[in-house]
C-alpha cells in the first residue's frame, strides 16, 4: 500500500505539471496570435488621394488594406464630378493595417434645384436669385408691356418652366422682360375671320396682349376656332380709324363657323395681317 499511495502522488504531480505547462503554452500562443490579428506592429502610410476619381481612389485604398467609408457627397462645384473633396485620417498619416478611411466626395452627377418663381420680379432681382440657386441667366428678350423692367416669362430650353419644377445644377434659363409700353400708336388690327392661333401670333408681333376669350357655344378646339367680333374694333361709330398703343389688351368673340369678313378692312391692315382671301 504504501508504495501504491507513492505511485499516486507521484502522477498526480506530474499530471499537475502537464496541466499548469499546458495552461503556459496557451496563454503563450494566445498572446502570440493576438499580435497576428491585431496586426500588432503592423503600419501603413495614408496615401494622398483627394482629387483623385472616386472609383479609383477606393480600389486604391482597399487594395493596400484600408476600410473605405464615404461620409457625405454634396455638389462642389468648384471640382470634377465623381471626385475625393477631402480624406481623413489626412495624407501621409501613419496607421494600423485595416484602417478605414473616411471620404467626402463629389457626387458623379449634377444634382437636381427646384426652379424657383421669377415672373414679376424685376431683372436684377430675378439674376440674383438664379445666381443663388445656382442657376446660369441665359438668354434675354424685352416684349412690349406694362410691367417695364420685369420678369414676363422664365424659359428652360426655349420653353416655359414653372416655378417648382426640377432642373440641373447649373442649367441656363432664359428671360423676357417687360419693355414698356411704346409711344406710337397703330391701327387696331383687323381680326375677324382669323383663328385663334393665328391671332395670338398677329398680336404677340405687334406687342399687344389676347384678354378674353368669349364664346357663346361650346368649342373644343379653341385654337381652331374663327373670330367674330372684337374689343376695340377697328373703327368708331364714325367710321374713323382707331389706334392703340404696344402692351394694351384685345378681347375677342369666337365661333366654329367663320364669318363674312370686310374685304377693305383686310386690304387696309394688310400690312399688318399675313396675306387671306376676303370671303
Amino acid at each position: 500500500m504504501p508504495v501504491f499511495k507513492s505511485l499516486l502522488q507521484k502522477s498526480f504531480f506530474i499530471n499537475l505539471l502537464a496541466a499548469i505547462a499546458l495552461v503556459l503554452l496557451l496563454i503563450f500562443l494566445f498572446f502570440v496570435s493576438l499580435g497576428w490579428l491585431t496586426h500588432h506592429g503592423s503600419y501603413l502610410k495614408v496615401p494622398d488621394i483627394v482629387g483623385m476619381n472616386t472609383d479609383k481612389a477606393v480600389d486604391l485604398l482597399k487594395n493596400q488594406g484600408f476600410e473605405v467609408v464615404i461620409t457625405d457627397s454634396s455638389y462642389n462645384d468648384s471640382i470634377p464630378l465623381n471626385t475625393v473633396r477631402r480624406q481623413l485620417p489626412l495624407s501621409d498619416a501613419t496607421v494600423k493595417v485595416n484602417r478605414t478611411v473616411f471620404l467626402t466626395v463629389n457626387p458623379v452627377e449634377l444634382p437636381m434645384i427646384s426652379m424657383p418663381k421669377l415672373e414679376g420680379l424685376s431683372y436684377r432681382f430675378a439674376a440674383d436669385i438664379l445666381a443663388k440657386n445656382n442657376l446660369v441667366l441665359g438668354d434675354t428678350t424685352h416684349k412690349p408691356d406694362f410691367m417695364k423692367g420685369s420678369v414676363l416669362d422664365q424659359l428652360y430650353k426655349g420653353v416655359s418652366i414653372a416655378p417648382g419644377a426640377k432642373v440641373r445644377w447649373g442649367s441656363r434659363i432664359d428671360l423676357v422682360i417687360g419693355g414698356g409700353v411704346v409711344g406710337e400708336q397703330i391701327p387696331v388690327p383687323y381680326l375677324i375671320g382669323l383663328t385663334v392661333a393665328e391671332t395670338k401670333t398677329l398680336l404677340e408681333t405687334k406687342g399687344l396682349v389676347l384678354a378674353s376669350i368669349i364664346s357663346s357655344e361650346p368649342i373644343a378646339d379653341t385654337a381652331s376656332a374663327y373670330i367674330v367680333r372684337q374689343n376695340p374694333e377697328t373703327r368708331d361709330f364714325q367710321g374713323i380709324p382707331l389706334y392703340i398703343q404696344a402692351g394694351q389688351t384685345i378681347d375677342i368673340w369666337i365661333s366654329t363657323q367663320p364669318p363674312v369678313v370686310d374685304s377693305l378692312e383686310i386690304k387696309r391692315d394688310s400690312a399688318l395681317f399675313p396675306p387671306r382671301e376676303a370671303q
